[in-house]
């Protein structure tokens, strides 16, 4: 059985959670000793990141990293396409969320906090995010794999266009849907292991977001 340190309402965690339903792996979560970032937790994950991953003799931290590991050693479902240029793509697509939409995103969460609020900044946070949606609909239209297929790609999706919808409800983000954005929500909310995750993910969201921003 595997075993991953993970926090509740961590984007990448979740992430990490999808593929492993995804795959119908068994897993183990255990809570960071001494919490995230701790000097305890650093003892037995040097970079201190979360999640990270214990398979036997070894320990991976970094979920795409964790991502590419699994899929490799556990091939089916395939979450790569057969082909060079498609694997490409896919993985444009997974470092556009990890380097682009979700740092942007990242950003807004010093701004959850009613004392915190500050309407200049979170109207330049939506319009930073729905600038990379647009850019979002745009890789999805040069890459147009099949739905069907949930690819490595889409499960950091999977959990931040629902944080992103979490936060327009919970602090007023004024956000830009593309409707072609809207169509990959609800297909990746079609793929079984993404509905699992999201029925105990988002409660713990909007408790976390209802108690925050009390």
């Amino acid at each position: 059985m595997l075993t991953i340190y993970a926090i509740p309402v961590s984007l990448y965690c979740a992430k990490l959670r999808i593929l492993l339903r995804h795959k119908s792996l068994e897993w183990e979560e255990l809570s960071p000793p001494g919490g995230y970032g701790s000097d305890e937790y650093k003892k037995i994950v040097p970079s201190g990141n979360l999640p990270a991953l214990i398979d036997k003799d070894l320990l991976l931290a970094d979920s795409e990293a964790i991502a590419e590991y699994l899929n490799e050693k556990y091939p089916e479902p395939a979450m790569l396409p057969d082909d060079l240029t498609g694997r490409a793509k896919i993985r444009e697509r997974a470092r556009f969320h990890d380097t682009r939409l979700e740092p942007a995103l990242r950003q807004l969460f010093s701004l959850i906090p009613k004392a915190a609020r500050d309407d200049a900044r979170l109207r330049a946070g939506g319009e930073v995010l729905s600038r990379h949606l647009k850019t979002l609909a745009r890789l999805l239209e040069t890459a147009p794999l099949s739905r069907d297929a949930l690819w490595l790609g889409d499960i950091g999706f999977a959990i931040s266009v629902e944080w992103i919808a979490a936060l327009e409800q919970a602090i007023g983000l004024p956000v830009n849907w593309p409707d072609a954005i809207r169509t990959y929500r609800e297909d990746l909310r079609r793929h079984a292991a993404v509905d699992a995750e999201l029925s105990e993910y988002l409660p713990r969201l909007l408790g976390y977001l209802a108690k925050a921003t009390e």
